[in-house]
Parts: structure tokens; sequence; C-alpha cells
């Protein structure tokens, strides 16, 4: 399998593929999506709100707020040694004071440890007008996505394959008088080979196709060259998500292996 990073980003990483199946890239699909942890609120106490919203809906917003995440310091609360009851290693809280006029930001959060301070500061909480007021505190843990949407780290991470262009070469005046027309780095001609110049633009090339009602040129699809697309929601890094994503694949295909030894 060859692998190369085409970005790698902040909250966004694309890699390119090859000599891989197809399974193996949607397995670490799904595994960003239902296994790879991450923190989130999921307790809220709430001890005054005279906001316009209800205490539920504030509860549901805070729960959505991206939480910086160290997988590294932190583990899941039902296997802590403090047994459940919450501890600096499973949990992460937070307090929230604001009255007057004005919006409640998710940067309104102050954290019990400054290294849990709030990266995405601008999530709207509520809006409050002058007598309004909003007091709480909160509890972030880790989870999985597999058991709520607001543990679930990676976005729409998505595949698609290289698309491969074949022409009828009885008629190459007619597909290089085609292609003359197009807007200029959609396709080009390498020897005797039509090619893409970006693979993301498959769609506009099909379009074009379609509006021309030509059939001299083909498109198919090459299942070992994959490009492999995702972002975060800034809980943590993309680097940091496709690491801890692999390491989490790796550690399943070990245990299924095992699981067939003994069989």
């Amino acid at each position: 399998m060859k692998v190369k990073t085409i970005e790698l980003k902040g909250n966004k990483g694309i890699l390119k593929i090859e000599d891989t199946e197809v399974y193996f890239v949607n397995s670490l699909r799904r595994v960003m999506l239902a296994e790879l942890p991450k923190l989130a609120i999921d307790d809220v106490i709430i001890y005054d709100n005279t906001s316009p919203l209800f205490d539920e809906i504030i509860s549901h917003r805070l729960g959505l707020i991206p939480i910086p995440t160290d997988l590294k310091i932190l583990g899941f609360r039902s296997e802590c040694t403090c047994s459940g009851k919450g501890c600096p290693t499973c949990t992460v809280r937070y307090t929230l004071s604001k009255e007057g006029e004005g919006v409640v930001y998710s940067g309104d959060l102050q954290p019990e440890h400054p290294s849990f301070a709030i990266t995405e500061t601008k999530i709207p909480i509520v809006e409050l007008t002058k007598e309004q007021r909003v007091i709480l505190e909160v509890e972030a843990v880790l989870g999985r996505g597999r058991d709520h949407a607001k543990w679930q780290t990676v976005l729409a991470p998505r595949y698609r394959f290289d698309a491969v262009l074949s022409y009828d070469k009885k008629r190459l005046s007619d597909v290089k008088a085609f292609v003359k027309g197009l807007p200029a780095g959609l396709v080009e001609f390498k020897g005797d080979k039509l090619e893409l110049k970006d693979n993301s633009k498959v769609s506009i090339f099909e379009t074009y196709l379609e509006k021309a009602e030509e059939n001299m040129i083909s498109i198919t699809k090459d299942p070992t060259k994959i490009t492999f697309a995702f972002e975060t929601d800034g809980s943590m890094s993309a680097k940091e998500a496709l690491t801890e994503s692999a390491a989490i694949l790796s550690k399943k295909y070990e245990e299924l292996g095992k699981f067939l030894k003994d069989l």
C-alpha cells in the first residue's frame, strides 16, 4: 500500500492511497466515525437560567461544542480508578456565568485547567437581554461516536476512486477538438492518453460530456487509486485523528487475528 499526504494541516486531511482494497479505506472511515474517542459535555448543572431557552436546549447546545481532547492523559470514566466518580484523569469541568445583554458563546466556558480552554470560541449558545443570566457548571467525559453524535470527532470522512478516461481512437480528431473547447486545465493529452488534471473535477468533465451528448469519451473508476478526505470538529487536529484512528484499526485487526487463532 502506498500513502501520499496531499494535505494534513489543522482540521483538514486529504490522502492519496494506492494499491489497497476498498474495504480497508472504508474500515478506516468507519473507525473515524464510530470508534475514535473524544471529549464532550455530558453532565450539566444549571444553577440559574432566565434566558429565552429551556434548560434542555442549552444542555443540548453545550454537548455539541468541540472540547480539546488529549487521549494521552485522559481515560474513559467507566474504566477509571475513581470508579466513575469523576477525577482529573477522566473528567474535565467548566463553569459559565454570564449576565446582561449579549450573546453567550462557547468561549465563555471557563475550564478547571487552562490546557482544556475552548478553542472554537465563537459558537453561540444563547442570546441574553439586559436582565437575563445563565449560571451553570458542566462535566466533559470521553465517549465514542457510536454512542452519540456529540462524541463524533471526524466529520464527513469520504473517499473517491480516480477516474480513468478512454476514447475512440478512430475519432481522435473529434476528441482533440472537443478537449480544445473545454476550460483550460480540465483535461490534457499525455502522449496518446487522455487524463484529468484534477480528479476532483471529474463531475465537471462529466457535465460537459452530457451537455455535448458525446459518446467518444468514456469514464471508468480505478478502485486501486483512492483519494480519502476528512475534517475534524476542532476537538483534535486532523493528524491526531488520523493517527489515533489508524492505531484503533490496527488493534482491532490484532484482536481479530488472536480470535481466529483460538478457533
